[in-house]
């Protein structure tokens, strides 16, 4: 079994010890707050010698019952692919009427919170881990630890009907370009693309599944240079300086969606070993490469396709008018569609099955086939039920949800573990500064897009 799936984890004694400390400082000491130099010399006293660890505890190989650390390049590389996809699609059509300089600074507010709920979902997630002494912990775990029933079960709702509503958006469009391309019918396309990727998700090694992973990724920034280039003959830069802010917030639910990655983040806490400066690096670094793709994606585009004007009700697919206008540009986006998709298909399944198993109570190994078919098949049927749901399943994980699971839920477990009184900050792991951090920001943020 690969250590990307629930894989057998060995923690590390220094949270045991270091909880000692603090009981005993606090016998002593009323604050209850201690210098690094005091904790160092009361673990001297305890007469054991003093060991600091970045990691939470180790991945195991169950056959060789060796370490198998999580590479930190591979989980850039899956936040990447996850964040790129299916949205990138539909972002040039949301911000066509507010235009490229006002969905630019649209682009990057959403990239700043959508990269802050994902520290704050890691920052839960290890201390979750911490709490119950095992990886691969979901948002479940985390939610009725820090929120209770009520929030399990927000948590619970929201997180399937958003993973299963993208994963049906992305199974019909990709099955309609591979249809288009391959002259097979749809069920058979769309039956390849879930057995291909759902498979490499299932049988694959965490080293396989990175690789594949990153060989996509790169292949999406190949055949996106080979888009610009093409494409860029026909810019014209007078329409990139159009801005009518009035109709940047319409696009905020699908820009939104576009920057989706936290359901990898349980994923990343278990590979990276709860490792929070490298869970940092990953996400940062990972979602900073989706925001520049996208910036240009939409200059190229909206510099190409002119503005619309503002109150028409005409809507004009600005892909499709690409595609009608350019006959070289039209595979470049078939190839950069699919390769965009399969990559953030990846990610979802991940997600989902682990969060499917941790809420069935599922140990290691046990019935693992289970989460992956509950995973795979539902989306797969509905997608063949309606082949031209894409854009419906956009819309309603991008209008309903999305900012509610990744973007309030986080802030409000982050609140609740830091100012419930239930723990102490001196003794687990923070992502973001331990000064009060602006939760209730966050969330209202969250409900400002949602209404």
């Amino acid at each position: 079994m690969s250590a990307t799936h629930r894989a057998p984890v060995s923690f590390l004694r220094h949270e045991t010890r270091t909880a000692r400390v603090v009981d005993a400082l606090r016998a002593n000491r009323k604050s209850g707050r201690f210098s690094q130099q005091e904790k160092q010399q009361l673990l001297q006293q305890d007469g054991e010698e003093v060991h600091e660890f970045q990691r939470l505890f180790s991945n195991l190989n169950q056959a060789t019952l060796k370490r198998e650390p999580g590479s930190l390049s591979s989980s850039i590389f899956l936040v990447a692919g996850t964040t790129i996809g299916a949205g990138i699609l539909a972002i040039p059509a949301v911000t066509q009427e507010s235009g490229f300089l006002a969905s630019a600074v649209t682009c990057i507010i959403c990239w700043i919170f959508m990269v802050t709920t994902g520290l704050l979902i890691a920052e839960v997630n290890v201390n979750t881990m911490r709490k119950l002494g095992s990886g691969g912990v979901s948002l479940v775990s985390m939610a009725m630890r820090t929120l209770g029933n009520a929030g399990v079960q927000v948590t619970c709702w929201s997180y399937i009907f958003i993973h299963y509503a993208l994963l049906v958006a992305y199974v019909a469009r990709s099955s309609e370009i591979l249809t288009n391309f391959l002259g097979i019918p749809i069920w058979e396309t769309a039956t390849l693309f879930s057995i291909l990727f759902g498979g490499l998700c299932y049988f694959g090694s965490q080293g396989i599944i990175g690789a594949v992973n990153g060989a996509l990724v790169i292949c999406i920034i190949a055949s996106f240079v080979a888009l610009v280039v093409v494409a860029s003959g026909d810019l014209h830069w007078d329409f990139l300086l159009k801005a009518n802010l009035e109709a940047a917030p319409k696009s905020i639910p699908i820009i939104a969606l576009s920057f989706v990655y936290q359901n990898v983040v349980p994923v990343l806490c278990t590979n990276l070993e709860g490792d929070l400066s490298k869970v940092r690096t990953a996400i940062v670094g990972g979602t900073a490469i989706p925001l520049g793709l996208f910036l240009i994606w939409n200059a190229v585009i909206l510099g190409i396709i002119p503005t619309p004007e503002t109150g028409s009700d005409t809507f004009v697919d600005p892909l499709q008018l690409l595609r009608s206008t350019n006959e070289v540009v039209g595979p470049i986006v078939d190839v950069f569609s699919v390769l965009a998709i399969a990559t953030s298909y990846i990610g979802f399944v991940l997600g989902l099955s682990n969060f499917l198993a941790d809420l069935l109570k599922l140990e290691n190994g046990e019935n693992r086939a289970l989460p992956y078919v509950l995973t795979l098949v539902p989306p797969l049927i509905l997608s063949l039920l309606d082949p031209e749901i894409f854009f419906k399943a956009l819309d309603f994980a991008g209008t309903y949800g999305v900012l509610v699971l990744f973007g309030v839920l986080p802030a409000a477990m982050s609140w609740s573990d830091r100012y419930s009184g239930r723990i102490s900050l001196e003794t687990w792991s923070l992502c973001i500064p331990k000064k009060r951090f602006r939760g209730s920001s966050i969330a209202g943020g969250g409900f400002f897009t949602q209404n």
